[in-house]
C-alpha cells in the first residue's frame, strides 16, 4: 500500500503530466459492418441517470467512468466472433507450437492456457503464427523476428513472455500488466568439490594464507633485531645472540609443531619466543578444527554463482538466440552490456536448438559450458533429467543429478505480452490478466508440472565424506615444492663448492702449493684434497699400483711386527738400531719389546715406535684399530 508521501509525489507527478488522449487512432482493428473501422460514437445518457444537474457544465454532464464502461462494452461486442491472428515463439513451457496431421498449428504452454481464457470470455477465434527464425528481434535483429511481425501488424497478439527490454519498445506496445519477473539462471556441471576450498586451504581465507606467510617471513628478523638490540643496551654477554638463521629456523619449526635447541636465557627474549608458541598453538588449533568442519559439515557452493564470475572468469557460456538474454547483452542501456565483450572473444554462444535437453548435453554436458536459461524451462529440463537418470541408477544420487544451478539469477526481466502500437486490445485483455496475475493462477500453471520439491538441488545433503585426491591436492603440491626446493639449494650448494675450489686452486697457482701470499704454510681443505684425488690421474686410490710413482707407501700392518725375518727387507720408516744386532724393528721407548714398546693409553692397547723424522709412532694392536689404520695410511 502507498505511503501518503508516495501519493503526494504522485499527485504532484500528475499534475504536470498531459491530458489523456481518449480518441481511438484510425488504425484500429474495430467492429463494424462489412469489417469497417467506426469512429466512436457519444455515449447518450440522460443527466438524470447520472445524477447530475441540468445546469451543470457540458464537460460534466457525462461522467469518465461510465464513459469507460461503455467504451469497454462495445469492444467486447466487437471482438464477439473476430479471428485474430497471434504470434508466438518456441519457448518451452511457456509458449510453443503443435503441428497437427492435417498441417494445422495450435499453440501449447502457459501463454495459450491464457489465450484459451480470454477466448471463452470474450468469444472470438484466432490462428498461431510463427516467426521465420525463433527469435524475438531488435534494430539490429529485425527481419524474420516476432517483433517485426507485432509491428507490421501481422499478428494482433504476441502470445509469449517476451522479456520488457528498451530497445523493442519502438516497435511494439507491451502490455500494461506483468505477467511474471522472469529469472535467467546459470546451470552446470555439478563439481566434484565445493569451490569455498579444497583439501588444506579450505579453512582459512586467502587474506589470512597471506598473513600467515607475511608473519614467517618476518617475525624471524624481529626477533633477532630485537635480541641484538638487547644486548647491545643491557650489555648483558650472559644471552647468546642467536644468527639469522637459527632465529628463521625456529619460526619455522614452531609453525611444525617441532622444538628447537635454542634456550635462551635473558627474560625478554624468552617472552618473545613463547608468543610466538602461543600464537602458533592458537593458529593450528583454529585450523585443526575449520578442517574438520569443512570435510564432515561445510556447505557446498559452486564456483560460478553470478554474472561476475562469468566475467572475471572467461567462462564460456551459452543461451537461446535471439532471447532475452542475447539482446541485454546487446543492447548497450541494458544490464549485460558488459559481457558484450565475451562475445567478441567467442566466450557467449546462442544456440538456434530450441531443445533445452540437446543445448544440455552437447554444450553442459561434454564441452563444461553454463547454460543460461529462464528458471521454468531449467526446472523441466532438470526434471525430465531426474527421470531419465533414475531409470538407469536407482540409488545413486550423484548419478541422478550431475548438473546445478546457481542461486542467483543471472537476469530479472519483467515479460508482458505484446500488441501493434495502436491496438485497444490491450485495454480489453490486460484487466483480465491482472486478475490472473493476482490470483496467482500463472505462476500456478508454470510450475503445474513439476514436483513440489526441489529437484537436484545445490547441496545435495549426503551425509557421507570421504577425502579424495583433490581434498589432499594441496598437500601433493608442498611436497614437490618441497623436493624443488631441496634440489635447488643443493644446485646452489656445488655451483658454490666448485667456484671455492676455484679460487684456492688459483690462489695454489699463484703462491706455490701449501703457501700463502705472507709465506705461510697452508694445507688445502679437505673437500678440495678429495676433489683432487678423485679427478686427478696421478691420485693415489686403493690397491692400486705405486710402482713408478715417487712417494713410496708404507709397509703393511703385518710388518710392523715380522720385520727383517726370513729375509724380508728392513722397513725404511723406521730407524735400525746402533748396535747392528737388531732386525730393524724401531727403537725401544721403556721396554725390551722387539718391535717397539707397548703401552695402554686411553684403555687401549699400542705399539709405540720412532719414526726416522724423530717422532714416536703409535700403532694400534686391536684389529678394528689395525684396520683402520692400514686404510688410512694406505689411502
Amino acid at each position: 500500500m502507498a505511503t501518503g508521501i508516495e501519493l503526494l509525489v504522485a499527485a504532484a507527478l500528475c499534475a504536470t503530466c498531459p491530458s489523456l488522449n481518449e480518441t481511438l487512432p484510425s488504425n484500429l482493428i474495430l467492429l463494424g459492418e462489412g469489417s469497417s473501422l467506426p469512429t466512436e460514437t457519444p455515449i447518450a445518457l440522460e443527466t438524470s441517470d447520472a445524477g447530475l444537474d441540468n445546469d451543470a457544465p457540458a464537460p460534466t454532464k457525462e461522467p469518465p467512468a461510465n464513459k469507460k464502461v461503455e467504451k469497454l462494452r462495445e469492444m467486447r461486442e466487437w471482438i464477439a466472433g473476430k479471428h485474430l491472428r497471434i504470434g508466438t515463439l518456441e519457448d518451452f513451457p511457456l509458449s510453443y507450437t503443435q503441428l497437427l496431421d492435417n498441417g494445422t498449428r495450435i499453440g501449447r504452454g502457459v501463454s495459450f492456457q491464457i489465450i484459451n481464457f480470454l477466448k471463452e470470455k470474450f468469444n472470438f477465434t484466432y490462428e498461431v503464427v510463427t516467426p521465420q527464425d525463433n527469435i524475438i528481434g531488435s534494430i539490429a535483429d529485425f527481419d524474420r523476428s516476432l517483433i517485426k511481425m507485432v509491428n507490421t501488424s501481422e499478428v494482433d497478439l504476441a502470445a509469449a513472455f517476451i522479456p520488457s527490454l528498451s530497445e523493442q519498445r519502438t516497435f511494439v506496445f507491451y502490455s500494461s500488466t506483468t505477467l511474471d519477473e522472469g529469472e535467467w539462471i546459470m546451470v552446470m556441471q555439478r563439481p566434484r568439490e565445493s569451490a569455498s576450498g579444497s583439501g588444506l586451504l579450505a579453512p582459512f581465507e586467502f587474506w589470512v594464507w597471506i598473513l600467515i606467510l607475511v608473519s614467517l617471513l618476518v617475525v624471524g628478523p624481529i626477533i633477532y633485531v630485537l635480541i641484538i638490540l638487547r644486548n647491545r643496551m643491557t650489555g648483558d654477554n650472559q644471552q647468546t645472540p642467536y644468527s639469522l638463521g637459527h632465529c628463521a629456523w625456529f619460526v619455522y619449526g614452531a609453525l611444525m609443531k617441532q622444538g628447537s635447541t635454542l634456550s635462551p636465557i635473558a627474560d625478554s627474549t624468552r617472552l618473545l619466543f613463547a608468543t610466538w608458541w602461543i600464537f602458533i598453538t592458537i593458529l593450528t588449533s583454529f585450523y585443526t578444527a575449520n578442517l574438520t568442519a569443512f570435510l564432515t559439515l561445510s556447505k557446498f557452493t559452486l564456483p560460478y554463482n553470478t554474472v561476475n564470475d562469468i566475467l572475471t572468469k572467461n567462462k564460456h557460456f551459452v543461451s537461446m538466440r535471439g532471447g532475452g538474454v542475447e539482446y541485454a547483452i546487446r543492447t548497450t542501456n541494458e544490464s549485460l552490456s558488459m559481457l558484450n565483450r565475451m562475445i567478441q572473444n567467442n566466450y557467449a554462444v546462442f544456440s538456434d536448438e530450441t531443445k533445452d535437453s540437446y543445448n544440455l548435453q552437447n554444450y553442459v554436458e561434454r564441452n563444461g559450458y553454463v547454460f543460461v536459461r529462464d528458471r521454468p524451462a531449467v526446472n523441466i529440463m532438470l526434471y525430465e533429467d531426474y527421470l531419465y537418470r533414475k531409470s538407469i541408477s536407482f540409488s545413486d544420487e550423484k548419478v541422478h543429478c550431475p548438473f546445478a544451478t546457481a542461486k542467483q539469477p543471472f537476469l530479472k526481466k519483467k515479460r508482458t505480452f505484446a500488441y501493434p502500437r495502436g491496438s485497444n486490445l490491450s485495454q480489453l485483455f490486460d484487466p483480465e490478466l491482472l486478475s490472473l496475475v493476482e490470483s496467482g493462477i500463472i505462476k500456478h500453471l508454470s510450475s503445474r508440472d513439476l514436483p513440489s520439491a526441489e529437484i537436484c538441488p545445490q547441496d545435495l545433503g549426503g551425509t557421507e565424506r570421504q577425502l579424495r585426491n583433490g581434498d589432499l591436492m594441496m598437500t601433493y603440491y608442498i611436497m614437490l615444492a618441497g623436493f624443488a626446493t631441496a634440489l635447488a639449494v643443493f644446485s646452489t650448494e656445488l655451483v658454490f663448492r666448485y667456484i671455492n675450489s676455484r679460487q684456492e686452486a688459483n690462489k695454489w697457482a699463484r703462491h706455490g702449493i701449501g703457501r700463502t701470499p705472507n709465506g705461510q704454510s697452508v694445507a688445502p681443505s679437505r673437500w678440495l684434497r678429495g676433489w683432487r684425488r678423485l679427478n686427478s690421474s696421478h691420485g693415489q686410490h686403493l690397491e692400486a699400483s705405486t710402482h713408478g710413482q715417487n712417494v713410496t707407501p708404507p709397509p703393511p700392518y703385518q710388518s710392523i711386527f715380522n720385520g727383517g725375518s726370513h729375509g724380508e727387507p728392513v722397513n725404511r720408516w723406521r730407524r735400525p738400531l746402533g748396535n747392528g744386532n737388531a732386525v730393524g724393528n724401531g727403537v725401544l721407548l721403556g721396554g725390551d719389546s722387539e718391535g717397539g714398546v707397548r703401552r695402554l693409553i686411553n684403555g687401549r692397547d699400542y705399539m709405540v715406535f720412532r719414526n726416522p723424522n724423530g717422532q714416536s709412532q703409535l700403532v694400534p694392536v686391536r684389529s678394528p684399530s689395525a684396520a683402520l689404520f692400514q686404510y688410512s695410511y694406505t689411502e
